[in-house]
């Protein structure tokens, strides 16, 4: 018996069987490899330049005297600016108001922007122009709508006071009264992202199967309890998302204050002052860089938190329905 001789050893395939595919050229493979990341590079080159750069920069400032006048002449401060920056009694009030006005402006936006998607849900009658009107305000410039609502919200000639006197109230001074003010820039705020947000909670609940809705109303259920057990525990997700960027927005809120009455300080006793404007007021209007370089980042510390926090609230609710 002859044992089958082995192939010869000289690298050459055996005859019969099929030839190996000749191996990639190291060029070709260090292009393969490298490739993919040139099609995103543009991208990252402008985050970097435009974000990173920015970020860190404004770090760098915050911890240096440096006036708009002079900006090549930086002095060393530390820590100073910050500690400058929480002992002053107008940065707590800017903080206080841009709270208020959050609150203010958020809440209705989001409850109302869901009530409309709601409603736009079903099958109406002109749908197709009611979900393009809903966009109108947003492609309103920001200039152009501040400038209408302060007429509108004049003391002596506005047309909400002319409505309030016609149901027995007397006249608001809504550029001067604290809450007052407040309550007008943030109807501002409303009237411009009600109709952005309803359109998201829209594209959300018409991602939800129609099954669910089916068999609920099977069940007997209502229009308003399919709302609350259908609608919202599918929207959750979209609702976190609204609920982060708008806290987002109210945290950065400057154009609105700043062209209602045309006053960097938000008022005579800065009853409406944000910390945009805040940061504009120090930088531009008292040439102090480096304390609104510190508020910029105090700013964006509270982004973080205030992400951070709307985050876990919403991670304990998913585990909670989880367990449940």
């Amino acid at each position: 018996m002859t044992l089958p001789s082995a192939p010869p050893a000289t690298g050459t395939a055996p005859p019969g069987s099929p030839a190996p595919a000749p191996a990639p050229r190291a060029p070709r493979r260090l292009w393969r490899t490298l490739s993919p990341y040139t099609y995103i590079a543009p991208f990252f080159t402008l985050f970097a330049a435009f974000g990173v750069f920015p970020l860190i920069y404004t770090a760098v400032v915050s911890l240096y005297r440096v006036e708009l006048q002079t900006p090549g002449e930086m002095e060393w401060r530390g820590l100073g600016n910050y500690t400058a920056l929480f002992t002053d009694s107008y940065f707590w009030t800017a903080l206080r108001n841009t709270f208020t006005i959050g609150v203010l402006s958020t809440v209705p936006q989001l409850a109302m922007a869901l009530g409309l998607a709601h409603l736009l849900h079903y099958k109406l009658r002109g749908r197709t122009f009611f979900r393009t009107a809903m966009l109108m305000p947003y492609a309103t410039s920001v200039a152009a709508a501040t400038l209408v609502f302060a007429q509108l919200f004049g003391r002596d000639f506005g047309l909400v006071n002319y409505v309030l006197s016609a149901v027995g109230i007397g006249p608001v001074d809504w550029q001067t009264g604290t809450l007052a003010s407040q309550v007008a820039v943030s109807s501002i705020v409303i009237w411009r992202w009600t109709g952005y947000n309803a359109l998201i909670y829209l594209a959300g609940m018409q991602s939800i199967p129609g099954e669910l809705y089916e068999a609920a109303e099977m069940d007997g259920a209502s229009r308003w309890r399919q709302f609350v057990h259908v609608t919202l525990p599918g929207l959750r997700p979209t609702i976190v998302f609204t609920a982060v960027v708008s806290t987002i927005g109210a945290t950065q809120l400057f154009g609105e204050p700043l062209l209602f009455e045309g006053s960097l300080s938000g008022g005579i006793s800065h009853q409406y002052q944000t910390l945009g404007l805040y940061l504009y007021e120090q930088g531009w209007g008292f040439f102090h860089l480096g304390r609104a370089a510190a508020i910029a980042w105090v700013m964006f510390l509270l982004i973080l938190l205030l992400v951070g926090v709307n985050a876990l609230i919403a991670r304990r609710r998913s585990r909670t329905e989880t367990i449940r």
